[in-house]
């Protein structure tokens, strides 16, 4: 069995360069399925270890550390690459270079993490007792680039026999991690809606069929199945993000598009709220002479994260960083995530590692131009991520 002291030992030698690639990824950020220069510097640095890969989804890397007992178990571990489409406002020597793009929900700190632990474990691996499959993974952010590397073999070849990743979190204090039993993360559906209406003069409306009007209406309507036909204790959002319609100011508009998103955190209420969304657009444009197109797409699933892999993280944080530091969440959040994809096929569990920092001013939230994390907290993702693997391949779930 492989000490906490050897462990800690091993990421002590790692830190400080996965802090390293993290500001060079903050400073390079690439969009999901063009993360090329990301995926070059992944692959030059599992050249140096002589740890082997292959290519995957365009950008994505699957590469494998063989223990000692190569017919031993398998675990997983997953980070997303992908920056999003935000303009980096923050003052600091990393600040993103590339116009119009940011490393604005911690993706770049994932991807160090999985850099460090990638090294400090395969320094370990003569002592492993079985194999560590390292998913690197792009566009997590746009069309879930996690299911594809699955289809790809991400998990095959040796069999993964559980998948782990983490979150970085600036609600929780740098330090402490977060982990959920149970579902964590929504599961959503965008959808796009198109009223068709028939256009007129502004000054005879009746001779026309006005799709903004219509959209009004479907607009309210459409609130109402969450205000009235979900269960007060469960979690819907239907969001409404995008409207599109109108030539003049003086015309009867003939056409909107509606665009939004449906988040829920149950299969049931998703399936009820889909198909009341159908109800009530058809019933809203017919009743308003209006016709419709309707299109929902079925997105990530809900992220429900395996009890006895939660365990695997809990009792590896608890051994690395103290128990009172392991935060219990009491809810689920309706952000969604890719790796939820990877609990449909294997156990796997996802936690929050705490990146909030208020002295240091490390306080805005995800998404935001001004997102930051404290790097104080890869040393712990790399210090959970290598004591969960030692302690699955030593007794497994």
């Amino acid at each position: 069995m492989i000490s906490k002291e050897r462990i800690d030992c091993e990421v002590d030698k790692v830190k400080k360069k996965a802090i390293a690639y993290r500001r060079d990824f903050h400073s390079n950020p690439e969009l999901g399925y063009k993360e090329e220069r990301t995926s070059s510097i992944i692959k030059s640095f599992l050249d140096d270890l002589g740890i082997e890969y292959y290519s995957s989804t365009k950008t994505g890397i699957i590469a494998t550390i063989y223990g000692k007992n190569p017919n031993g178990p398998t675990i997983g571990i997953r980070a997303d690459m992908d920056a999003l489409p935000i303009t980096d406002k923050k003052l600091t020597s990393y600040a993103s270079k590339v116009k119009g793009v940011m490393h604005a929900c911690g993706h770049d700190a994932h991807t160090a993490i999985l850099m460090g632990t990638s090294e400090a474990l395969n320094n370990l691996k003569d002592d492993l007792l079985g194999n560590v499959r390292l998913i690197f993974q792009p566009a997590e952010e746009t069309d879930g680039g996690a299911k594809q590397m699955i289809a790809d073999g991400a998990l095959k070849d040796p069999d993964v026999s559980c998948v782990i990743g983490l979150h970085m979190d600036e609600n929780i204090d740098s330090g402490c991690i977060g982990i959920k039993y149970g579902v964590l993360s929504a599961a959503s559906n965008p959808f796009e809606l198109t009223i068709e209406g028939r256009g007129a003069h502004g000054a005879y409306p009746h001779k026309g069929v006005d799709a903004i009007y219509a959209s009004a209406l479907m607009i309210t309507a459409l609130q109402s199945i969450i205000s009235r036909e979900i269960d007060p204790l469960d979690s819907a959002v239907i969001t409404i993000g995008k409207i599109n319609g109108g030539e003049a100011q003086n015309a009867i508009c003939n056409e909107v598009v509606l665009s939004g998103i449906i988040r829920t955190l149950d299969m049931n209420v998703r399936e009820l709220v889909l198909s009341r969304m159908e109800d009530v657009v058809s019933s809203i444009t017919h009743s308003m002479r209006c016709g419709y197109s309707l299109n929902i797409t079925e997105s990530y699933p809900c992220l429900e994260n395996n009890t006895s892999v939660v365990n695997l993280i809990k009792n590896a944080a608890t051994k690395q960083i103290g128990e009172k530091k392991v935060i219990n969440m009491a809810r689920p959040g309706l952000g969604v995530d890719d790796f939820a994809y990877f609990g449909q096929h294997v156990p796997s569990a996802y936690f929050r590692l705490g990146s909030r920092n208020v002295p240091k001013g490390i306080i805005h939230t995800a998404h935001s131009s001004l997102f930051d994390i404290d790097e104080d907290s890869i040393e712990i993702g790399i210090k959970v991520y290598c004591q969960a693997v030692v302690d699955f391949l030593s007794k497994g779930l």
